[in-house]
């Protein structure tokens, strides 16, 4: 009976969801890949692939070239869970352990501070790494700066225990304001330090990808564009010709009658102008949505969309339902997805769609469709 009970338990429909259409990245990726056909693609699937799921995300790309984490332990994950692509870790190693696991997992490394120079010097094992080395042409983060980079350069191509390969990578701090004067300073500043050496090149992210031509080198690295999102302030990715992946739902758990006058929800933020019929759905920002989001912000129902209702709480928002009057308790929500751009919810919580896309919390389950 216990047995029974629990795969009866495992069945339930979660009340919260992220559901991932795998059909959608790989669309996604076949539009990137036309967009620079001259380019190989390292997908970046970091932070949890920004929230799509990371082993699953990967799974749904066997024709990505490689794959970008930031850290260790999601190249070991992806590891494990028996991906087989070329794994670059954006944030290379820190100490001769990290060193050692990444030989083990025939991880790739980026390169961008002196003392990861010296790791790799120190390095006696019989792998040879595939390395990137960072220059950092503006953007102030990582990266050897540009009267630095020939030194690194030769130190990497003497190595003890030679490298496999050596790459050469920037990243670009505004690439998303394509009109803008850094991109032209930045490229003006890795041009001439990459001329003449025969190395294989990466600038382009997402933004860059779509809008600036000359950065579509030997490789490209999109992020967001992949699960179908735009970078670029004021367009979403349908716009630019992708396909959302993610649509986060929730459902209705109960229906509120307001009169008029009367407040809902924390701080009495939303007052009812009329008498009312308010929603409750079960999503707050304990699963990622953010409390800066304003009354009115959108939510969709059964075709429309129905305007947020008084402050996010941890595990509940209020949504006016009034016009939808025979709505009931059950019934599927979309917070953003196939009919709400992400970008959209983003812009009127006055942030990005990233951080929605990767705020969403561990306690969400996500599905791959």
């Amino acid at each position: 009976m216990a047995r029974a009970c629990c795969v009866e338990r495992a069945a339930v429909r979660a009340l919260i969801r992220a559901c991932v259409a795998a059909e959608a990245l790989r669309a996604n990726l076949r539009q990137l890949r036309a967009t620079a056909p001259d380019s190989r693609v390292l997908a970046v699937v970091k932070a949890n692939a920004y929230g799509h799921g990371l082993v699953g995300t990967a799974r749904a790309l066997p024709e990505a070239d490689a794959f970008a984490v930031a850290r260790l332990d999601e190249a070991i994950h992806l590891r494990q869970a028996g991906i087989g692509q070329p794994l670059v870790l954006l944030e290379g190693v820190f100490d001769a352990e990290q060193l050692a696991e990444a030989a083990y997992w025939h991880l790739e490394l980026v390169v961008h501070d002196a003392s990861q120079l010296v790791l790799l010097e120190q390095w006696r094992g019989s792998h040879r790494f595939t390395l990137w080395l960072k220059i950092d042409s503006g953007m102030n983060r990582l990266g050897f700066r540009t009267e630095e980079f020939a030194g690194a350069w030769q130190r990497l191509n003497a190595l003890p225990t030679p490298a496999a390969l050596v790459r050469v990578l920037t990243h670009l701090a505004s690439a998303d304001d394509t009109g803008g004067a850094l991109n032209q300073q930045q490229l003006q500043r890795f041009w001439p330090l990459v001329a003449g050496l025969q190395a294989e090149l990466s600038i382009a992210n997402s933004a860059a990808l779509l809008r600036l031509p000359a950065t579509r080198v030997q490789w490209v690295r999109p992020g967001l564009a992949l699960y179908g999102v735009s970078p670029f302030s004021g367009e979403t990715g349908r716009g630019l010709g992708l396909q959302p992946a993610m649509t986060l739902e929730s459902t209705v758990i109960a229906l509120r009658s307001v009169k008029r006058g009367e407040s809902v929800g924390y701080g009495a933020r939303w007052r009812a102008a009329r008498d009312s019929r308010v929603a409750i759905l079960a999503a707050g920002y304990g699963d990622g949505l953010l409390r800066s989001l304003p009354d009115g912000a959108p939510v969709w129902v059964r075709g429309q969309r129905l305007p947020l209702a008084g402050c996010v709480s941890m595990d509940m928002i209020a949504v006016d339902a009034t016009e939808l009057p025979d709505l009931g308790v059950g019934e599927p929500v979309e917070l953003w997805g196939r009919n709400l751009p992400v970008e959209e919810l983003a812009a009127a919580a006055g942030t990005i769609p990233y951080e929605l896309l990767c705020g969403v919390s561990q306690r969400v389950p996500v599905e791959l469709l």
